[in-house]
């Protein structure tokens, strides 16, 4: 199909356009689908993905999440209601086309396996009629961004890849024309967990950079609450329970088919959408591994404090010095309890604690960049989450 002959809504854009302020937002306005036995898939919906956002469909399976996101790019035809793209109802216009500017990436990856990993980034702009440089310089910029080698991992077929590495290569095919939209259904859900964890990190890096209007499908809460900017939690015959951002989500369900799809633990989850609020941190006394034993305890002493901070030469935290160690001719270094545990400032409460329990310290220092800032303790992180959770409820 000869691509110049789309309507100008239509056609997609060469390399460039889209990202960031180009994404469309996406709004059903009463969409449905009952099947010709009757049966509904999904009740009438009202829902606005906003623009630039990543908004997760959660829900046990069978309650029309994958049917929903479907919809989207008509996949499934709607019994009823209007698809706004950007403000054009899509419900409207040639299918195909409208398939071609949204991407789209599916458990499977489905990927062509007779196709390198160049050949099937190159598809949907082989189909536009990109010329051969750009579609060259295009699938080299993508593989890079997803973590591949051009050189390594371009000429291979998918047999020849990882699972990991067959899923950026779908992720990377799916942003090749430079969408705006971006469905998503399952996507990493046939990895094992420790992919799984390292491929949703370099997604979330990945859409800081792209900035899409994602549409995710997921039956795991962790990982809607992990990535989603909002999430929908839906039930059978096709509701929406609740449209909201993760920690409001959290906080506070809006009925009880929320609260017992989330989980009796959502406080623990709510840890992973908390952020480090500098006002928690406590401040011991802080010395050098260089500083003599005598000047530690005199600070320990002065502080009235049990033990101090220690950081190296470099201002990284080193461990701690308990005060009946801080005395005598030595140095911070001959005393030290060695432990180099820290987490950043942008770090969650999740992070935060993880490390609390892997660290003796019993503290976990928070720096920013290499700047020490103050400890985090279990009874300030808990005080922390209480005062979310009560924030969120107002």
């Amino acid at each position: 199909m000869d691509a110049t002959a789309a309507p100008s809504s239509l056609r997609t854009a060469s390399p460039g356009a889209g990202s960031a302020g180009g994404a469309p937002g996406i709004r059903l306005e009463g969409v449905s689908k009952v099947y010709p036995d009757g049966t509904v898939g999904v009740a009438e919906l009202d829902l606005t993905f906003a623009a630039g956002e990543l908004s997760v469909l959660v829900g046990p399976s069978g309650c029309g999440k994958t049917t929903t996101m479907k919809m989207v790019n008509r996949i499934i035809e709607p019994t009823t209601g209007r698809i706004l793209l950007g403000g054009e109802d899509v419900t409207r216009v040639d299918a195909d086309r409208l398939r071609r500017r949204i991407g789209y990436v599916i458990q499977s990856v489905g990927l062509f396996p007779h196709q390198t990993v160049r050949t099937n980034i190159a598809t949907v702009p082989r189909l536009l009629g990109w010329d051969r440089r750009e579609i060259r310089d295009r699938v080299e910029e993508l593989l890079t961004l997803v973590g591949l080698d051009p050189a390594v991992h371009g000429d291979r077929y998918p047999a020849q890849l990882s699972g990991g590495q067959r899923q950026r290569a779908g992720v990377a095919r799916a942003l090749a024309a430079d969408p705006g939209v971006l469905l998503m259904d399952e996507p990493f859900s046939a990895v094992d967990p420790v992919v799984r964890e390292r491929l949703q990190s370099e997604f979330l890096r990945l859409q800081e950079t792209v900035r899409k209007t994602i549409v995710f499908v997921t039956h795991d809460i962790e990982e809607a609450v992990r990535l989603g900017d909002r999430i929908a939690v839906m039930s059978t015959g096709g509701h929406v329970e609740q449209f909201a951002p993760p920690a409001e989500l959290l906080g506070r369900p809006a009925n009880e088919t929320v609260a017992d799809f989330v989980g009796a633990d959502r406080g623990l989850k709510r840890l992973a959408v908390t952020p480090i609020d500098p006002a928690d941190l406590e401040h011991p006394p802080v010395v050098g591994v260089g500083d003599g034993l005598a000047e530690a305890g005199a600070a320990l002493d002065r502080a009235g404090a049990g033990r101090a901070v220690v950081l190296d030469v470099g201002g990284r935290p080193a461990g701690w010095l308990p005060a009946d160690r801080a005395s005598g001719s030595g140095t911070v270094a001959s005393a030290v309890v060695r432990d180099d545990a820290a987490v950043p400032l942008q770090a969650s409460l999740r992070t935060a604690l993880a490390t609390i329990l892997q660290s003796d310290a019993g503290w976990v220092p928070v720096l920013d960049g290499d700047r020490h800032l103050g400890v985090l303790t279990p009874a300030a992180l808990h005080a922390a989450l209480r005062r979310s959770v009560h924030e969120g409820a107002r």
